[in-house]
């Protein structure tokens, strides 16, 4: 490895540890995607721990306060289609681990300013057969490399980036909906309009954040490249407590969950996984591991928020635990 003691500027390794991808948790060690840490002499002292990978495997534990992110200055619509240079984002969603939670779904809502009943994420419960039992299924947008939203969006308002996210401006959307009605995965909504979130002028606009909304636009899942310019998780992968969604970049090999760093050729080699609907040949960057050995029953995932639980009413799975009065 270079000797990185006497770069200019005087910078040595003493002062400064070169740090990957950022989550709340933990960090996967990375080439672009860095931020510095300071000394001990010039740190502060939040009470805030953050655990960090550097980037020849060791695990350190540092105060939060002297994490030095990305500056956070607003990306232009412009800037926003260029994406995070040398980047390929890829995120992996164990299915064993799911209990439906929903604290991915409500982070996310939290950060984008929706309703109660406009989620990215959706958490599904799927039964692909009578004889099989049903599971619990995370879906976002998947972002996929052949995107047919983005072949039928008429004014260029949805975009995908080389970094392979795929946004939507709404400065340029007119809400024709041609492509809610081409993504098969249904990872679309229209924005009827409601609620006092399109008064926020806390921020300029910024496909990136996708905050503040427009009325009559459309809007989905935008792997939160906001957090991703600052090395940090997407809202739902670092609020999952199972450890559920695991992020990365698919050019590094690299993805983590917040608690566990993997490499992602290996994870999907070893555990089977496999991407949603892959004979539609729109080729997702979000993949899936096989809900075997589930970690979880079923009717963990059932709470108190009846709304929610009426969703899944119609699963002859779910029928059958309500006559055993499980849920």
């Amino acid at each position: 490895m270079e000797n990185n003691e006497n770069k200019k500027g005087g910078t040595d390794r003493r002062k400064f540890l070169k740090l990957g991808l950022l989550s709340s948790v933990t960090a996967v060690a990375g080439t672009s995607l860095v931020s510095n840490l300071a000394t001990d002499e010039e740190s502060k002292t939040s009470g805030e721990k953050i655990r960090l990978l550097t980037p020849d495997g060791k695990m350190v534990e540092v105060d939060a306060d002297n994490i030095n992110k990305y500056p956070e200055a607003l990306i232009t619509p412009e800037e926003s289609r260029k994406g995070i240079p040398n980047r390929k984002f890829v995120m992996v969603i164990d299915l064993a681990k799911c209990k439906n939670a929903r604290k991915c779904v409500e982070s996310c809502q939290k950060a984008h300013k929706l309703d109660h009943h406009e989620e990215f994420m959706k958490v599904q419960l799927i039964q692909n057969n009578e004889e099989g039992s049903p599971y619990w299924f995370p879906k976002p947008c998947f972002h996929c490399d052949e995107p047919p939203c983005v072949t039928v969006c008429p004014t260029g308002a949805t975009f995908k980036r080389d970094d392979g996210i795929v946004l939507i401006d709404n400065d340029r959307c007119i809400g024709c909906k041609f492509c809610i009605t081409s993504c098969p995965y249904s990872a679309r909504q229209f924005n009827w309009g409601h609620k006092d979130k399109f008064d926020d002028k806390s921020q300029p606009y910024s496909p990136e954040t996708s905050v503040p909304a427009a009325e009559g636009t459309v809007m989905k899942c935008d792997f939160c490249p906001d957090l991703l310019r600052q090395g940090e998780l997407p809202h739902c992968a670092k609020s999952c407590p199972m450890g559920v969604i695991y992020f990365g970049d698919k050019n590094e090999d690299i993805v983590t969950n917040g608690e566990e760093t993997v490499r992602f050729s290996q994870l999907i080699n070893d555990r089977g996984g496999y991407r949603h609907l892959e004979h539609l040949g729109t080729k997702p960057n979000v993949y899936y591991l096989p809900a075997t050995n589930r970690q979880f029953p079923l009717e963990r995932g059932f709470g108190d928020d009846e709304e929610i639980n009426e969703r899944y009413k119609n699963v002859p799975y779910v029928q059958e635990l309500k006559k055993q009065g499980k849920i």
